[in-house]
């Protein structure tokens, strides 16, 4: 089979190179030359775990390519998938759509034969149906179907979410075009990966209402944080017992300065304006997105407070600026919200990211960025750790205390147990855990 994957960001390069490990023959396209170059020398724009070597292997076995001509890629495809950005969209918090649209358009022009307009990209409901309007419109003879197929990958674990997946969502009433998307997914049916069949606008909503539920898990647990300080509880036994419970389960229970990402914060927001827009409103979503973004600007305060209530003129050490850790992705990390706040409070800030510092200096201007670990601790007054990156899992301790001035953390991901914290010496803040024991 043949496919093209319009838009090589994360989604469309991690699809299409995974596509092609199962033997299909992929044509990457994007209008970016220079991304294009980078990839056919090898050179990855994003970072993910195990990409380079999967898109190395692929392309030398001559199933992986990548190109600016949309019009070859698209001529001898069986399916095209458009995987181009929807960012939100300034001024109303819809997704953009700007971008599918563009493609849908090209695509038509270029279609040759029965082919498959596949909707990778995180689009509202309704989409599909002027995606079709679109193709139908500027190709009248235009033999196809358009097919809904959101994607579920998680930035650091993108390659094995795809290769085996809790569930593949496929959503048409047509026959022809599931059994084309049959075709692609076979290799997951064999490993017996939950393949589910929906009409097109259900398979859109699900991806919506997915993101939005494991977000509403986050900020749940962060409110119950908040009260577990308040109460003298402990968010991570709290969290152990409700988990349990299979109706609950124990992942996105995790205390923290509240979620970020590529598609949290975008998605719960699409999703609360499609709702407003219908007369049928989400009022746990809307208070989600508002509850979240309050968060990620309060825990500036919580560094505050640890260094005695001012960081005028003192020294932060911060580990971690990503979202979460495994990817250089910085799209509404909570770093965003707590660096310019200790900056503006008078705080000179240093900071060190494994992935995410090239992409984090064009953010965050005025932090000095440091080479490691260790030299981003040397004479500050405080540390705080912002991403949960396993190389600030096991700190050298009494290292770390050598090099501050005082041994202050603020952990605001719950890496280390209070008791033992405080054994080490360490004055030791965390989210919803009681310090005291």
């Amino acid at each position: 089979m043949h496919v093209a994957m319009i838009g090589t960001g994360y989604v469309g390069l991690v699809s299409g190179a995974c596509f092609s490990e199962f033997g299909v023959d992929v044509a990457c396209v994007d209008k970016d030359e220079k991304k294009i170059e980078m990839l056919k020398n090898g050179v990855m724009p994003i970072y993910e775990p195990g990409l380079d070597n999967l898109v190395e292997t692929n392309v030398n076995a001559g199933r992986l390519t990548f190109t600016t001509e949309l019009a070859d890629a698209v001529k001898n495809a069986d399916a095209v998938f458009i995987a181009v950005g929807t960012p939100t969209r300034r001024g109303d918090g819809h997704a953009d759509l700007s971008y599918v649209y563009a493609a849908a358009k090209e695509i038509a022009e270029n279609m040759n034969g029965y082919t498959v307009v596949v909707t990778k990209s995180t689009v509202p409901v309704g989409t599909g149906d002027e995606v079709e309007r679109i193709i139908r419109e500027t190709r009248p003879d235009a033999d196809f179907d358009v097919v809904s197929n959101p994607e579920f990958l998680r930035e650091g674990s993108a390659i094995a979410d795809f290769t085996h997946p809790d569930r593949v969502v496929i959503g048409t009433d047509s026959e022809r075009a599931r059994e084309v998307m049959r075709l692609l997914y076979r290799p997951l049916s064999l490993i017996e990966a939950p393949i589910l069949f929906t009409s097109r606008t259900s398979s859109e909503l699900i991806k919506y209402a997915a993101n939005t539920f494991l977000a509403t898990k986050i900020t749940f647990i962060n409110e119950v944080a908040d009260l577990c300080e308040k109460v003298g509880a402990d968010v991570h036994d709290v969290a152990k017992g409700i988990g349990l419970d299979g109706r609950i389960g124990k992942k996105f229970l995790h205390a923290g300065p509240g979620y970020g990402g590529s598609c949290f914060p975008k998605d719960t927001l699409a999703l609360v304006h499609t709702a407003q827009d219908v007369g049928s409103p989400l009022r746990i979503v809307e208070a989600v997105v508002d509850i979240n973004d309050k968060r990620k600007k309060a825990m500036a305060a919580r560094v505050i407070d640890a260094c005695g209530g001012s960081v005028d003129g003192k020294t932060v050490a911060v580990l971690g600026v990503t979202f979460k850790p495994n990817t250089d992705d910085m799209r509404d990390a909570p770093s965003l919200d707590i660096i310019p706040a200790l900056l503006k409070a008078g705080a000179r800030v240093r900071a060190f990211d494994p992935e995410g510092m090239e992409e984090a200096k064009h953010m965050l201007p005025g932090v000095e960025w440091c080479e490691d670990t260790y030299a981003t601790l040397d004479g500050a007054d405080v540390l705080t750790i912002i991403t949960e990156w396993n190389a600030f899992r096991g700190l050298d301790l009494d290292r770390v205390k050598a090099l501050l001035k005082a041994p202050v953390m603020v952990d605001l991901r719950n890496i280390y147990e209070p008791a033992e914290m405080a054994e080490a010496g360490f004055d030791y803040h965390c989210i919803g855990r009681n310090v005291k024991g």
